[in-house]
């Protein structure tokens, strides 16, 4: 007699229902399985034997066929242990009713305990579209998959307690207060880095506060100590916390990576991610035999800061580019296709030659033409078509540093501000789908940056000076958006045209 259990495969950041089938037949003794497995999936033959075993079960004598339905979908991972013990204890009696509304997931110890395994969240998302009532997990990942709400979730220790539920020792269901984790999660954060650390410099902290306020892109090149890499890292303490949806989707993202801490289940802060030059284009954008997220995936609605950003090899910066443009990463492989957000905020330093210290005032420059422009060459111009602001952050001289003495505005009320900002994004585009200003298309341009007579003919003037293609005057409007909407102002201004333009010319071309 067949038997069923059902389980789930991770695509991306989604997942599909899987039926795991179990078949014994009179045969040598063996374990089969079909359906695409991967080596992960092979190597559950001795687990899922041993568990049985182990737990004071019989295991078949004859061959048993396990087929991973359906069977032209690759299956990787661990979390088809379970619904394979659960198909073959059902083949052998075991008291576990033969429905299809309850699924299973877990690794198995070759002592039939349940150990944790990555992908939880999405994997019980997609269960629960294809009408699953209930599901079994390891105990370990029960706060992780409660957050799914209208399905009942049962966290077991072993495989003993599964086998338990159905007779006389129920297990409780597991729930949880999503809007328990949310609570002051941004006010009980210590941020290492403050911008009340951070002296002079207005310009380049007022370009990072706007572009924080509209999920813009920016670039700061300047001389060795002038603040660059601790500006950038101050970035994480003036984000503002994630919706709750936008927090789901994160926690889909660092699930299926392994990278969710066993005591918080939801990810509630923004992602900032700190990238060495060293890194390959598969370490960027994702990749591999079986597609994982890459750094672009893992820093969505946060941030990837590239330090020394001219370092980096030129085929690792264009990757970048349709990332950039679309919000998504696309990964093609012979066998499937596989897409993952990629809404990121790039934050780029570099120094405006190969020395470091060209228009210096107190170094001089050392390098020569050639050099200069084959070191800036590492950015092409369709690359930073797609940055929003391009600022110069020059080194404060010994005296300026001596003079200052007093803290800078700390970076909790710049936060305040942001929050304000980002406040009026979300009622502005709540019926669009997007969160932020920099995410608008061009029908959504044309609706919410409408400009008057006066700063229609500042832009056109200022596009024919400066040679403006479609994307950098988008780009100009959008940034125009976000200035206004930190002043509060329902309009554009061509006070806020003029800022966003001073922020735009490329100062490194």
């Amino acid at each position: 007699m067949v038997t069923k259990a059902i389980t789930a495969a991770t695509v991306g950041i989604n997942s599909r229902k899987i039926e795991v089938e179990v078949d014994v037949v009179n045969s040598l003794p063996n374990i089969c399985i079909v359906g695409l497995p991967d080596n992960a999936v092979n190597e559950a033959r001795e687990r899922v034997r041993s568990a049985i075993k182990n737990s004071g079960f019989s295991f078949p004598t004859g061959r048993v066929i396990i087929n991973l339905a359906p069977a032209d979908l690759r299956k990787e991972g661990t979390n088809f242990d379970l619904p394979m013990a659960i198909g073959i204890l059902k083949e052998q009696g075991i008291a576990i009713p033969d429905d299809e509304q309850t699924g299973f997931l877990g690794e198995l110890s070759l002592d039939g305990s349940l150990r944790k395994i990555s992908g939880v969240l999405p994997l019980v998302c997609g269960l629960k579209e294809a009408g699953i009532k209930s599901v079994f997990v390891p105990s370990d990942n029960a706060k992780e998959a409660a957050l799914v709400q209208g399905i009942k979730v049962f966290g077991a220790e072993h495989l003993c307690d599964i086998v338990n539920h159905f007779t006389d020792m129920p297990i409780e269901n597991t729930t949880v207060d999503i809007e328990e984790y949310f609570k002051d999660n941004s006010n009980n954060i210590d941020f290492i880095f403050d911008f009340k650390d951070v002296k002079g410099q207005q310009k380049a902290k007022l370009a990072l506060e706007i572009a924080a306020a509209g999920g813009h892109n920016v670039l700061m090149s300047g001389s060795p100590g002038s603040g660059k890499t601790l500006m950038a890292k101050c970035m994480a303490s003036i984000l503002p916390p994630l919706e709750l949806e936008e927090a789901l989707e994160l926690t889909k993202i660092y699930s299926i990576s392994g990278l969710l801490p066993l005591n918080r289940p939801l990810v509630t802060t923004r992602p900032y991610r700190a990238v060495h030059h060293t890194a390959s284009p598969n370490g960027i954008i994702g990749g591999g035999a079986n597609p994982k997220p890459g750094e672009i995936t893992l820093a969505h609605r946060g941030v990837l800061f590239l330090d020394e950003m001219a370092e980096f090899p030129r085929q690792v910066l264009e990757v970048l580019r349709q990332p950039l443009e679309d919000g998504e990463v696309v990964i093609s492989r012979t066998k499937n296709s596989i897409k993952y957000p990629a809404k990121f905020m790039l934050v780029g330093a570099m120094n405006p030659c190969p020395c470091g210290y060209l228009g210096d005032k107190e170094k001089a420059c050392t390098c020569s033409d050639f050099q200069i422009t084959r070191y800036r060459s590492k950015l092409s111009g369709p690359l930073l078509d797609r940055i929003d602001l391009i600022i110069n952050v020059p080194r404060l001289t010994s005296n300026e540093l001596m003079s200052m003495k007093t803290d800078a505005e700390p970076s909790y009320k710049i936060r305040e501000r942001v929050i304000k900002a980002r406040k009026i994004q979300a009622d502005r585009f709540k019926a669009e789908g997007i969160f932020t200003n920099s995410e608008m298309n061009n029908n959504q341009i044309k609706k919410y940056c409408v400009l008057d007579n006066e700063c229609a003919a500042f832009m056109k003037t200022a596009s024919e000076k400066y040679q403006l293609s479609g994307r950098k005057f988008n780009r100009i409007l959008k940034l125009a958006r976000t200035i206004a909407d930190l002043k509060e102002c329902s309009n554009i201004t061509l006070e806020h045209l003029s800022t966003a333009l001073q922020y735009r010319v490329d100062i490194i071309n």
